[in-house]
């Protein structure tokens, strides 16, 4: 796996925080991992499994058509759990998790940028006349530095985030750190099938939109099993790319233009289910 430097590391962060800060203030019409705001990105959340009843309860706004996957579904969250949703951006996750976890359990969303954390607490209000519940909560930090204590949470979530990450074996080394024993993991992200070709690798708009930094899927089960997690699955959702391709995504179409000819994204990118345990 190649290593980034500092410096590197920084920019690469700065880059993803100003693009998803000009996401959340809606001065882009490009949205990230799906590129499709509005109506697209209800479609995008139904065509990745979420259900029609969830994102109807949803505050106005919290879907900004950036998941490629449904982690809730695939976490089976339980009363009285604490979940820890990585990147929370508009709270898409987090309001869908609090009814689930109920009353007695709690929903944490981080994310670094502040335009996002702004959208997300924003929204809470409705949140909670609409579920009755105020059991979510937003903080400002980065995910290679969770503001979190040791050994707090149950269950870790995140959705197209993991793969934006410039230092992703400290990422699964946090996640490790904060998970109760036998505490779980249920992330949906981007991975590569084959590397990407460098004219996408290098692409700014591509890493924004979660591809270009993504990594192989074998190189994610190494950075779990270096980072003390095991019961590790890895469940690769080559439909995505075609999802994309089917409500007419500036990104993907970005993404075409760029790849060799006779090829096409889901050559190179899917969309993976994680899931994962800590220890007892």
């Amino acid at each position: 796996m190649s290593m980034i430097n500092t410096s590197d590391s920084d920019r690469v962060r700065d880059a993803v925080r100003a693009g998803y800060g000009s996401i959340a203030r809606g001065e882009r019409t490009s949205c990230g991992c799906s590129g499709s705001c509005g109506d697209g990105a209800a479609s995008v959340a139904e065509r990745v499994g979420y259900a029609a009843s969830d994102l109807e309860q949803l505050p106005a706004g919290a879907d900004m058509g950036l998941s490629c996957g449904n982690p809730t579904a695939l976490a089976s969250l339980q009363p009285g759990e604490v979940v820890v949703d990585l990147g929370s951006g508009g709270g898409f996750d987090c309001f869908i998790a609090g009814p689930r976890v109920g009353p007695s359990g709690r929903v944490i969303g981080v994310d670094m940028t502040p335009d996002m954390l702004a959208k997300a607490r924003g929204n809470t209000a409705a949140y909670r006349d609409r579920s009755g519940l105020d059991n979510v909560e937003f903080r400002l930090g980065e995910i290679e530095h969770l503001p979190l204590p040791d050994a707090s949470v149950d269950v870790i979530i995140s959705n197209c985030v993991l793969n934006l990450s410039p230092s992703k074996p400290q990422v699964w080394r946090e996640i490790a750190r904060v998970l109760k024993p036998n505490g779980r993991v249920a992330v949906s992200d981007l991975a590569l099938l084959q590397p990407l070709p460098e004219t996408v690798r290098t692409s700014v708009e591509a890493l924004i939109g979660c591809v270009a930094g993504a990594v192989l899927v074998d190189e994610t089960q190494q950075m779990m099993q270096a980072a003390g997690l095991a019961q590790i699955e890895l469940t690769p959702r080559p439909g995505y790319m075609e999802t994309l391709d089917d409500v007419q995504d500036p990104l993907y179409r970005e993404i075409v233009a760029k790849l060799p000819a006779g090829t096409k994204p889901a050559d190179f990118i899917t969309s993976l289910d994680i899931a994962g345990r800590k220890a007892g």
